[in-house]
């Protein structure tokens, strides 16, 4: 099932796909779901990012290839740099270079503390698409991924969340920049498995629905120029598509 959240004349609503249409749900986060008998056409749909979260987490030591494992470790992205589908990512100029990194994003579904390796999956709601844009030189004088992570627009989310993933540890994960792609790769690569990413987090932090777990970059940082066009396609979820500027 695929679940967005679309900007309507009534403002932001929640949706469900189906049968070519997104019909309006009240609360993506209360089973069973409840419909209000509103629809959006396919062709009419304007997505916003798929939750408005309160906390947004980066998993820190989650690389490719990492020749010297390291422990889990989380960092704070600010929730003000969340971006839709097709909004404009303004580049900090002066800093260094600017990184588009293609992720697989964490959607929790309810309240979730100290889970378990058996009960983390059971506490998601589903996954989406991430761009964890990055100026990648402030890492060498901000450790705390700060200055690096804080532009506008620094965080596309979406287009939606798909919550039937038979296996998040397998979903393919390819970079493109202006049709060409420049980095292809999955969440198979990441040396840490999604349940515990999520068992780790939780044992410090208590997540609740609607926050999200950004799983890392497996290979997917891609540097870009102003003028860019940036796609993130996750295999079984969809493309997350913005524009550098």
């Amino acid at each position: 099932m695929r679940i967005a959240r679309l900007q309507t004349a009534a403002g932001p609503q929640h949706a469900v796909e189906r049968n070519g249409s997104w019909d309006h749900i009240i609360d993506p986060f209360v089973e069973p779901l409840t419909y209000t008998g509103d629809t959006t056409p396919d062709a009419e749909a304007v997505f916003l990012a798929p939750v408005r979260p309160a906390v947004v987490l980066g998993i820190a030591h989650n690389r490719t290839l990492n020749s010297h494992p390291l422990p889990i470790q989380a960092w704070h992205k600010s929730v003000h740099t969340v971006a839709a589908p097709g909004d404009q990512v303004s580049a900090a100029r002066g800093r260094g270079t600017v990184n588009v990194e293609g992720e697989l994003a964490v959607v929790i579904g309810k309240s979730a503390t100290e889970l378990t390796a058996g009960n983390a999956l059971e506490h998601v709601l589903g996954f989406t698409c991430v761009n964890d844009v990055t100026n990648v030189d402030q890492g060498a004088v901000d450790e705390r991924n700060f200055q690096g992570k804080a532009g506008t627009n620094y965080t596309p989310l979406g287009p939606w969340i798909e919550t039937e993933i038979p296996d998040p540890d397998l979903v393919g994960i390819d970079v493109f920049v202006n049709g060409e792609v420049r980095a292809k790769s999955g969440s198979f690569n990441l040396p840490s498995s999604v349940s515990e990413c999520l068992v780790y987090v939780t044992s410090w932090l208590t997540l609740e629905p609607g926050d999200v777990v950004m799983t890392g970059a497996p290979g997917t940082a891609v540097a870009v120029q102003p003028g860019d066009r940036v796609d993130v396609v996750l295999g079984g979820i969809g493309t997350l598509t913005n524009a550098i500027v």
